[in-house]
């Protein structure tokens, strides 16, 4: 009984996602053939129809299951600790000397390298 269930969402799935591919398709084509019309109402049109067929997307399994991922992502988020400006002004400092200071010695060996090369072909 238990598998019967489950079986009935997924092929409600797989014509949700047809759905959303089909009003995907759409906004594209529309987009295309309604290009005499104003820029304002086709970004409208397609708006509304990308709207759709994510409201569509998240009926699913998949998009119930992103749902709840991001839910999860946006509570992560607000335990992160932010550094503040003068640690990020600080630390952008450091990493920019770093790279100066690779670029310089980079600089160097190929200079030298071209030094040895250049002394052996002449």
């Amino acid at each position: 009984m238990k598998a019967k269930a489950e079986a009935q969402p997924a092929r409600l799935d797989g014509m949700k996602w047809a759905v959303v591919v089909l009003l995907i398709a759409v906004a594209v084509l529309g987009n295309g053939y309604f290009s005499d019309e104003a820029l304002l109402y086709r970004v409208i049109g397609v708006v509304v129809l990308a709207a759709g067929a994510g409201f569509v997307a998240l009926q699913t399994i998949k998009g119930q299951r992103f749902l709840v991922m991001a839910k999860e992502a946006r509570t992560e988020l607000r335990k992160v600790i932010w550094p503040t400006r003068p640690e990020t002004t600080q630390t952008t400092l450091i990493v920019l000397a770093a790279v100066a200071i690779v670029a310089f010695l980079l600089w160097l060996i190929d200079s030298f390298l071209s030094w040895i090369i250049q002394s052996l072909i002449y």
